[in-house]
């Protein structure tokens, strides 16, 4: 659930593997040997139960990070970013320092690759010269960090000639960024970016790494779901996201279950916890792996506009039962149900970053306004509207 304001975050990416490659002979002064995509995804809905070994239901959108990448034989990893302007950090796979001008405060994003490099050693890939670029926007909690990881390792892959299939490489990606970067993420974001499908959400099982493609288009039954970057930017690696994660494990013990999707008797365990902060912590996850659940039966029975009522919980639970909310969530949340939209929460690991609103697509300008008239009368800053549309997931495009 990963989002901090990376390398694969600018919306001044070129989105152009021509230019990328161009700019990659530029920077490199040799020519690429590919160009990778990785997308950015929103969670439809099952918020912060992947790291408790529950349920979830992403889809990879149209937006992402590219890669452009040749091999080096030398044990080294360098990149760069279009969005950083171009300055050079580099490193050894093996573990040695990392070096760059501004390491680590303004060239943090850079962990993520250099972590999949590291990780990937183990199992045959090497050095290589990476150049990024993107059109995510910052903050705004649609997993650029996993785009950027995992275009990092297609390219890896592909460059030293190493098979890993797609569940596994997942793994190593969320293992990079556990081990490499310190930040405790669940197994989501790099399922969704490497695994998704054209129309359709991934239902994912955290535990097993099952996955099952579940048909989402919302335009083919006259819905439009909007994606509303809040403005309000956020970072996962400081103490919140940990926290929230460390009560969640506290409690399973105390519970006696591996994780808190085991918990199958949500009032007798409520009851057994003393402390009123993980008793809503629990219910959250407990209730939202059922929304989960819920929400691929609606949409396997050709349901999509029943939706609203889910996200509407997911919301409400998230805000009072996680308290991970944020005021502008909280306001799009409120300004689009009362233009009539269906349904609306917040995505992604909280604290800010955006939003998701069901509308029927007649209804989707009037939401659109009321959002900006509520944003307006605050006096915040305009927010961003974004294209939901499930999308391919990562792939090699030059």
């Amino acid at each position: 659930m990963t989002d901090t304001g990376t390398a694969g975050t600018g919306t001044a990416g070129t989105r152009d593997p021509g230019a990328l490659r161009s700019a990659f002979t530029e920077a490199f002064r040799r020519e690429p040997e590919g160009v990778w995509h990785a997308p950015g995804r929103i969670n439809l809905i099952g918020e912060h139960t992947d790291y408790n070994d529950g349920f979830v239901l992403p889809f990879a959108l149209p937006r992402g990070v590219s890669v452009a990448a040749a091999r080096r034989d030398d044990g080294v990893v360098e990149v760069r970013s279009l969005q950083t302007g171009g300055s050079l950090v580099t490193a050894p796979v093996d573990g040695g320092p990392v070096v760059g001008e501004g390491w680590p405060d303004e060239r943090a994003w850079a962990a993520y690759p250099v972590g999949v490099a590291r990780v990937l050693r183990e199992h045959g890939t090497g050095g290589a010269s990476l150049l990024v670029d993107a059109d995510l926007p910052q903050g705004a909690g649609l997993s650029s960090s996993a785009a950027l990881e995992c275009a990092t390792a297609l390219a890896l892959c592909d460059l030293h000639g190493v098979a890993i299939d797609r569940p596994a490489l997942a793994r190593l990606a969320q293992r990079a960024e556990n081990e490499q970067v310190g930040m405790p993420c669940g197994l989501m974001d790099q399922s969704a970016s490497l695994l998704c499908t054209p129309g359709h959400a991934l239902m994912l099982d955290c535990r097993s790494g099952l996955s099952a493609q579940v048909p989402f288009a919302p335009a083919e039954a006259g819905l439009t779901l909007l994606a509303v970057d809040t403005r309000a930017s956020h970072a996962l690696t400081g103490g919140d996201y940990g926290r929230r994660r460390a009560e969640c494990e506290e409690a399973a013990a105390l519970l006696g279950v591996p994780a808190l999707r085991d918990v199958t008797d949500l009032a007798g365990a409520l009851g057994r916890l003393a402390d009123p902060v993980l008793r809503r912590r629990v219910q959250h996850v407990v209730t939202e792996n059922h929304r989960v659940e819920a929400a691929v039966g609606l949409l396997r029975a050709g349901a999509p506009a029943e939706l609203g009522a889910m996200l509407n919980a997911s919301h409400l639970s998230l805000r009072d039962q996680f308290e991970i909310s944020w005021p502008e969530a909280d306001a799009t949340v409120d300004a689009a149900l009362r233009a009539g939209a269906r349904g609306g929460r917040m995505v992604g690991g909280g604290f800010g970053g955006s939003v998701i609103v069901l509308t029927g697509t007649d209804r989707a300008d009037r939401v659109r306004e009321a959002i900006l008239a509520a944003y307006e009368r605050r006096g915040w800053t305009e927010p961003r509207f974004l294209d939901a549309v499930p999308s391919a997931g990562a792939h090699r495009v030059s």
